[in-house]
């Protein structure tokens, strides 16, 4: 379903500016991550690979971001695992982008 998100708003979208982007993936997407129990500590390898692609997919879309690698996007516009556990998240083990909400 993230992935099904994720490529419409691509598909569809003429601003990739980081202001578009991270509200949309955290009104669109963030919630299908944050519901499903399996991601809040996944413990299978195939999950953790598409937690991670979600993730990619998500930062390669904002556009002026293109010169950074993946994990300077990272550090650029996520909140970092551990982060969400201080603040009793059930997210927390893995990176989420942040939005503006």
């Amino acid at each position: 379903m993230e992935q099904i998100l994720l490529e419409a708003m691509l598909e569809h979208m003429e601003d990739r500016e980081r202001e578009v982007i991270l509200p949309l993936y955290s009104t669109l997407v963030r919630p299908h991550l944050e519901y499903c129990v399996q991601l809040w500590s996944p413990q299978h390898k195939k999950d953790m690979e598409l937690l991670e692609w979600v993730q990619r997919r998500a930062t390669k879309m904002i556009q002026g971001l293109e010169h950074l690698s993946y994990e300077d996007k990272l550090r650029v516009g996520v909140v970092q695992p551990g982060e969400e556990k201080a603040v009793g998240r059930p997210y927390s083990s893995l990176p989420v982008l942040k939005g503006g909400l």
